[in-house]
């Protein structure tokens, strides 16, 4: 009997789809994860001599944030939906000699869950123009967090200032630091260390000046 694949989901279509055959994104990090995980030290002392801080990036895409964590020492799990997506980060890390420290997995993080925990998971604009349950997925990633771990959440806030109505709509609202936390649900245990709103300064379509506004939270977990 021919074994055939399974078909895709509509969610997987539409992400296939939108990164197509080519990059869409620059390869670099999100810069605010950069700017909130600089100061955090993958533990290279841990209790259990030889251990690695592990982090699970959500939502990966092309794996811009996955490579810059495996290239200050996390051992990291590469999480998204698209295919060709993850085989860019993959020939990427090939590339740049850092194919040993990522592991990619194709889900569709509507209904991935996993029993590892991580150090870290991070979690950067994981938003989707099609039905997708980001609330639901994020307060599950919480429980992927080891003790003394981190989770950071970076979404966008609003619509680009050049957006007009209509534009750039996503399938969940878009939600400030504060309801963030809100629907992270903590709880005990937790510590927010940032909660807040940064506002970035980049070009428009036009070539003129425009804003960005991001939400950014960074929790530990005891």
């Amino acid at each position: 009997m021919t074994a055939h694949p399974a078909p895709r989901s509509d969610a997987e279509t539409f992400w296939t789809a939108r990164y197509g055959d080519s990059p869409i994104w620059s390869g670099r990090p999100n810069a605010s994860l950069v700017d909130v995980l600089e100061p955090l030290v993958p533990a290279p002392e841990r209790a259990d001599a030889g251990a690695t801080a592990t982090a699970l990036d959500l939502g990966s895409g092309e794996g811009g944030d996955a490579l810059w964590l495996a290239a200050q020492g996390w051992r990291v799990t590469a999480v998204d939906i698209a295919p060709n997506a993850l085989d860019r980060g993959r020939a990427e890390a090939e590339r740049v000699g850092l194919d040993d420290r990522v592991r990619w997995v194709q889900a569709d993080l509507a209904t991935w869950d996993t029993a590892e925990r991580f150090d870290l998971v991070a979690a950067s604009f994981l938003h989707s123009s099609v039905s997708f349950p980001r609330a639901a997925v994020l307060r599950r990633a919480t429980t992927f967090v080891a003790p003394g771990g981190h989770l950071v959440v970076i979404g966008h806030a609003g619509s680009p200032s050049w957006a007009s109505h209509g534009e750039h709509e996503h399938a969940e609202p878009l939600v400030g630091p504060e309801e963030q936390v809100e629907q992270l649900a903590l709880g005990d245990g937790w510590t927010v260390e940032v909660a807040e709103l940064r506002t970035r300064h980049v070009p428009a379509p036009d070539g003129s000046q425009a804003t960005l506004d991001d939400t950014v939270v960074l929790a530990r977990r005891s």
